[in-house]
């Protein structure tokens, strides 16, 4: 059985989501990139997924509509949502849903690591 993490990236500014997934990638754990939500939730790999660093606004479903979907699902793995317009609101919102964090972008490499440590150990 395989028994590696594999962090899902959904975001759908390529820059940001490449830059992350190679961030992670360098961390030590495997990495999957979405440019949206319905490309991750149609991509098979959602059960395979330990953790999820998904963009709050994108076109289509949004980042929290996609981790709702996954919490109806019953795999919402978990989640750090990372946004340019960090708002009160959307604090509630995301910890309403059971979200680790919201980080503003650019988000810090170091806090990225924080997250990923603390729910998944060491790679």
């Amino acid at each position: 059985m395989d028994t590696s993490h594999i962090v899902s990236i959904v975001d759908d500014d390529d820059a940001v989501r490449l830059a992350t997934a190679s961030l992670v990638r360098s961390f030590g754990w495997d990495v999957n990139d979405f440019a949206s939500a319905e490309a991750f939730l149609n991509s098979g790999r959602v059960d395979q997924t330990s953790f999820l660093i998904s963009d709050i606004r994108m076109p289509g479903m949004s980042g929290i509509e996609l981790h709702d979907c996954l919490l109806k699902q019953g795999h919402a793995p978990p989640t750090i949502f990372i946004t340019a317009f960090p708002t009160a609101v959307l604090h509630a919102q995301t910890q309403a849903q059971g979200a680790l964090a919201l980080l503003e972008k650019p988000v810090d490499a170091n806090v990225i690591a924080h997250w990923l440590t603390t729910a998944l150990g060491s790679p």
